[in-house]
Parts: structure tokens; C-alpha cells; sequence
């Protein structure tokens, strides 16, 4: 079932009431919903790409699942908050937007080309002249992600504030609101001058041949920033997320070669610390506040 958000919350309202979940005594008669973000470029694509994982964590909580495709981060979020979820692939942003209203805890971190981290980008027309970033790109047209996404709003418009002292909005000819795969495309067929996007998806539609190489480039690369959080309610239990932790990094290489996306070779096990950056992020750019 590939979803927007709104259909999301409202298919799956009546599943809101439903007793806590990740509780080993219930776990062969409820089915476990499941979701993952916009990670590719349709959701349809989103969902056989990342199935075989989700399916393999199911039997091994013994449980059925159901697993829903999103179209935003932010939806994600919202429908983690909204106790609709009950184990969610999450981007960095995603899950400390989630984390910070309802208290769900990441217990993986996808490794990439056995990394756990990735950069977030932006790129350009290939005959935009840039030596100096942003300095060159002043009024330039820029396309930012969604509002939930790490790398495609959260990281560009924390360097903007606190590196680049800039104003986004005022700096660029501004919109926000694309998808990774769409912000790839929009650049690559000069819709517009400039977008952001992170590696491991540019490399990705190279490889697919959705975009050619040498159709757009890289004009900025952020710090490392920690992949996507595999996260489970607040009111999960220890035990629970315990189990979940240890079925995904018990993953080889090997098993994730039939598991996961081309390059994904398994997790690593991870806290809320883990994320600490993006959270500070996130604080200074207004969007969330501090824990007291």
C-alpha cells in the first residue's frame, strides 16, 4: 500500500487504537505495521527495495506486518506520534522530529558500503559556474526537500543559518517540498539551477541510469551525518526493542545482499545519542526545542 500522508493517517485511524505494541505475548496475533520512507523515487519502488528486510524481521518476531510506502518524511513522523506505527525505517530528521514529540528510540543505524554515515549534497546545472559556495549562487534558482528530510532541508538550512549566514528563502529563488529523485531530475532537465539531495541517492539513480552522471554536479558536501534509524514507539518494550536490535545486526554482508538495496550491508546498533547532531540541528534552526 504506497501512501501520501493524508490517506496514511486517515487508512490507518482505526489501527490507532490498538493495544501496545512489541509485546512478545501478542506478537502472534497482531499484525505489525511498518513503514519506510521515500528512499527512492516512487514508493512502489520504495517498497520492493526494502520488503525483503521488513519481511525478515517479521519472521523473526514470529509476527505478520504490513508495510506502507510513505511520500514525505514528516508523514512518517506524525504517524509514528500517532501511535499508528510499530517499527519504522526513518531518516535522521524524521526520527528526531518523532523522537522529540512521542519519544520513539532508534535501535539501528543502516550501514551503507559498510558505513553507518552519509552527506548530504547540493547540486547543480553542470554549466553553473561556481567557485565560490554559496557566494556564486546568489539568486539562482534552488529546490530544498521535504521539510522531514535530513539532508534535503534540515542540514542545508542549518549551514545556511550558522555557516553560510545566509537566508535561504531571501539568498535563493527559494521552494521546498520535492522528493530526493525528484530534486535529481529537476536539475538534471534545468527545471532548476540548484537542489539538495544526499549521495547515496545520486549514486543510486546514476547507477539505475535515471539521471547520467554528467547531467548535473556536486557543488557542496556537508560533515558526515549519521543513516536512516531503524525506530520503535515509546512504549516499546525493552525487551522488544532489545530483540529487534539484535535480529538487524545480526545481518552479514552476505544475508544483506538478498535483504537489502544494492550497498546496503547490514546495521549497526545505535541510541538516541547516536543522533545527538542531527537533534542540535534541528534546536538551532528553530524547528524543534530542547529537552529539560
Amino acid at each position: 500500500m504506497s501512501i501520501n500522508r493524508r490517506k496514511f493517517l486517515a487508512t490507518t485511524a482505526a489501527a490507532a487504537a490498538a493495544t501496545s505494541v512489541f509485546r512478545p505475548a501478542i506478537a502472534q496475533t497482531k499484525k505489525l505495521r511498518f513503514a519506510v520512507g521515500p528512499l527512492l523515487p516512487n514508493p512502489e519502488d520504495t517498497k520492493k527495495a526494502f520488503g525483503p528486510v521488513f519481511a525478515h524481521i517479521a519472521k523473526e518476531l514470529g509476527a505478520d506486518f504490513e508495510l506502507s510506502a510513505t511520500t514525505d518524511w514528516a508523514g512518517m513522523a506524525v504517524a509514528m506520534g500517532g501511535g499508528q506505527l510499530d517499527l519504522a525505517w526513518m531518516g535522521p530528521w524524521g526520527y528526531i522530529i518523532a523522537n522529540n514529540a512521542t519519544g520513539c528510540q532508534a535501535v539501528a543505524t543502516v550501514k551503507y558500503d559498510e558505513k553507518p554515515t552519509y552527506q548530504a549534497i547540493i547540486i547543480a546545472r553542470p554549466d553553473l559556474k561556481v567557485t565560490k559556495f554559496p557566494d556564486d549562487t546568489k539568486d539562482k534558482s534552488i529546490s530544498f526537500a521535504d521539510v522531514g528530510s535530513t539532508s534535503g532541508w534540515l542540514i542545508p538550512t542549518f549551514y545556511a543559518k550558522e555557516v553560510w549566514k545566509i537566508d535561504p528563502k531571501a539568498f535563493w529563488k527559494y521552494s521546498e517540498g520535492a522528493t530526493h529523485g525528484a530534486n535529481e531530475i529537476s536539475v538534471s532537465s534545468g527545471q532548476v539551477d540548484m537542489a539538495t539531495d544526499f549521495d547515496r541517492n545520486r549514486n543510486v539513480m546514476i547507477a539505475s541510469g535515471r539521471v547520467k552522471e554528467d547531467s548535473n554536479k556536486i557543488i557542496w558536501t556537508s560533515d558526515p551525518l549519521p543513516n536512516d534509524a531503524i525506530a520503535v514507539p515509546a512504549n516499546a518494550s525493552a525487551e522488544m526493542s532489545s530483540k529487534v536490535q539484535a535480529i538487524l545486526t545480526a545481518i552479514t554482508v552476505e544475508q544483506a545482499k538478498l535483504l537489502l538495496p544494492n550497498l546496503y550491508t547490514g546495521f549497526v546498533a545505535a541510541t538516541h545519542a547516536s543522533y545527538r547532531s542531527i537533534e542540535n540541528a534541528g534546536i538551532s534552526v528553530g524547528k524543534i526545542k530542547a529537552k529539560v
